[in-house]
């Protein structure tokens, strides 16, 4: 049997075991209680028996009249006493009499015949049912008070793990401002808990890698902003040269040089957040016919369902177009991009994505098989499509190909 998802918190697991430890302890000391003043109670009605019984035992022996309370075999004396009786031994025996709880004491009279006291224990079985009904309703008011405190206590404690892990998820979902701000880390006199330390260790966490990060987005920016200046002289200079296969080649890889600076920039914008939509509504089927010619690849494009959305026009068609350019320079065609509501997919049929893609997403520089390129591509696709507030996954298809999906909100 699974359990419900409350089962697995810390507040229902600490009650659990407040509850159990609390239950244990009072039926223990429960326990202690009834039997001593159970036996203290039993020695004193046997003791009072034992007297009546010498007393009675006396009389008899001097041919007196038997006490109050004394009888010769009588009738609600128990068989196992009267046996004992009979066999030549005194002894005592709490039984009912009559519906009343009484304390029999019983001795031989002679060969035949048993010599038994009857003390009213009722005083006593009343004495110690009132004393087990204390016990539990008193037990059950301490178990009640300890897990209202626990329960105040650990609802302190969870809360404070709960915001520690509220901060911890949005840090991760790139909210690097995100701090948990525990007071106790605040205040160097106050006794720190471990609860106090995660928080302490993950807003520690958290600045050291705003701090690497935006020192690597700096560093990108400014080598891409360097970078700029001597390939404009650069591309102006291989336009000089005379026409020849050396010419093509050098402004080939000085065009690759372009694409890519300008590349590290739009990283670089989207790692500093400064993007900002400019919706308009647009027909997507058609934005993406206007994507495939655009890119003069041999794409298919199907438009199983097309529909009106509010977009920005130039991200999505950036997306769109890295995704197509991806699938025909890392991929095997057809290539099929398919519309179908706010979903678009592109497929290729080619060797698929490495694992680590589809596990982690794309990470920038790298690549893997062999293939070319600097893997900037389908980085700024995912960048491009956090800014339009789509979703962007990445899978291959049983039957072989890779699968990129985007579907809009």
């Amino acid at each position: 049997m699974r359990l419900p998802r409350w089962a697995g918190t810390l507040a229902a697991k600490s009650a659990a075991f407040i509850t159990v430890m609390c239950c244990a302890l009072a039926a223990l000391l429960g326990v202690l209680v009834h039997v001593s003043v159970t036996d203290q109670t039993v020695a004193q009605a046997r003791d009072q028996a034992l007297t009546r019984l010498a007393e009675a035992t006396s009389a008899y022996e001097a041919g007196d009249a038997l006490p109050r309370g004394a009888h010769l075999d009588p009738r609600g004396l128990p068989g196992q006493l009267r046996a004992l009786a009979l066999a030549g031994d005194r002894g005592t025996m709490v039984a009912r009499d009559d519906g009343r709880p009484t304390m029999w004491a019983a001795g031989p009279a002679d060969r035949h015949r048993a010599l038994a006291v009857a003390v009213d224990y009722s005083q006593q079985a009343r004495t110690i049912a009132a004393l087990d009904s204390s016990i539990l309703w008193s037990s059950a008011l301490a178990i009640g008070a300890t897990l209202l405190v626990g329960a105040f206590a650990v609802t302190r404690v969870s809360r404070r793990l709960h915001g520690t892990a509220q901060v911890a998820r949005r840090i991760s979902a790139g909210d690097l401002d995100a701090r948990v701000h525990d007071p106790r880390t605040k205040d160097p006199t106050r006794p720190q808990d471990e609860v106090a330390a995660v928080a302490a260790a993950l807003d520690g966490m958290a600045a050291s890698l705003q701090s690497k990060l935006l020192s690597e987005q700096r560093f990108t920016a400014d080598v891409a902003h360097e970078l700029r200046t001597p390939l404009t002289g650069l591309h102006a200079a291989a336009e000089l040269l005379p026409p020849g296969r050396p010419t093509e080649l050098v402004r080939d890889r000085v065009a690759a040089l372009r694409t890519l600076t300008e590349d590290l920039l739009e990283i670089s914008r989207l790692d500093a957040g400064r993007e900002r939509l400019e919706t308009d509504a647009e027909a997507l089927g058609t934005l993406a016919e206007r994507v495939v010619r655009a890119s003069g690849t041999e794409t298919e494009v199907k438009v199983v369902r097309d529909v009106w959305v509010e977009t920005d026009r130039r991200r999505l068609e950036r997306v769109l177009g890295n995704l197509v350019a991806n699938a025909h320079r890392h991929g095997r065609g057809p290539v099929v991009l398919t519309v179908e509501g706010k979903e678009v997919t592109v497929r290729d049929h080619g060797d698929g994505y490495p694992e680590y893609l589809v596990a982690h997403g794309p990470q920038r520089f790298r690549t893997e098989g062999g293939a070319k390129g600097h893997g900037l591509g389908l980085t700024i696709a995912v960048g491009q499509a956090e800014v339009l507030g789509a979703r962007l996954c990445f899978a291959n298809a049983i039957d072989g190909g890779a699968v990129a999906t985007l579907t809009l909100p």
